[in-house]
């Protein structure tokens, strides 16, 4: 009997060469791992251990890292975090959205149309880790006068009620080798967006953590923050560009933006 009891079976599994598979198989056989790409929320991410505590947003440390709070001197809140690290900065904000779109598709829009009335500015999309991001050139000088380029790389992710965006400044924003310490950064980060309710694109709320030093207030230079790179070394791709200004040598910090 083909069908009986107590037979003993043994099962081999074998691989078919490729033109024994149909194009569906091959699809499934070629398909890449999943990877786990944040920002996270932290229904998934609980565990705040080896984690920078900024309330509604949870930052992995590095090492070697810079941290710097920017407060805004009206309100006195802090509306930004900015990871520094080599020649590269990342500033992070987290902000509400509605339950069930996201932002980043109209902010993309936004910021094209913002930068359209800017002479010789340049806007494009590209595809990258988080999707799709927004590179940007906005003609600067440098402290000695010469022209340059403000150049800055927006990514944006959208989670169950809020959004998440990232500005790549410095050698990151044009060299993928320089980018991938602080993209883990950014794909290590956990939203704590909390139960309230909240109109969309409110800033979710950000707090120094606890071992945080105040600086001297102060007023920044005109150029401070900005990545002022020489015409010639902006472009994606090229080689390493001048650096315009010192980026922080102490952290956590707080400063004060006007």
């Amino acid at each position: 009997m083909i069908f009986g009891r107590n037979r003993t079976v043994r099962h081999e599994q074998v691989s078919l060469p490729d033109e024994l598979l149909e194009e569906r198989d091959l699809e499934i056989a070629a398909a890449p791992e999943t990877v786990d790409v944040g920002p996270h929320d932290v229904a998934t991410r609980p565990d705040p251990a080896g984690m920078i505590d900024l309330g509604s947003l949870r930052l992995r440390a590095v090492q070697g890292m810079k941290l710097r709070l920017d407060v805004e001197d009206a309100t006195k809140r802090i509306v930004a975090a900015t990871v520094s690290l080599g020649r590269s900065a990342l500033q992070v904000q987290a902000f509400s959205a509605p339950r069930r779109t996201g932002l980043w598709d109209d902010l993309r829009a936004e910021l094209h149309d913002s930068l359209s009335t800017t002479a010789h500015a340049t806007v494009q999309e590209q595809s990258g880790r988080f999707g799709i991001e927004i590179l940007t050139r906005v003609p600067a000088a440098l402290p000695d006068g010469s022209p340059g380029w403000n150049v800055a790389r927006f990514v944006g992710v959208d989670g169950p009620r809020w959004f998440v965006r990232g500005v790549f400044h410095g050698e990151a924003a044009f060299q993928p080798e320089a980018a991938e310490a602080l993209e883990q950064v950014f794909s290590d980060l956990v939203v704590v967006r909390g139960d309230e309710p909240l109109p969309p694109r409110e800033l979710l709320p950000l707090r120094p953590p606890p071992n945080a030093r105040p600086l001297q207030r102060r007023r920044p230079a005109p150029d401070e923050g900005r990545d002022v790179l020489a015409d010639t070394a902006a472009g994606p791709g090229d080689g390493a560009a001048p650096e315009a200004t010192a980026l922080p040598e102490r952290g956590p910090e707080i400063t004060e933006i006007r």
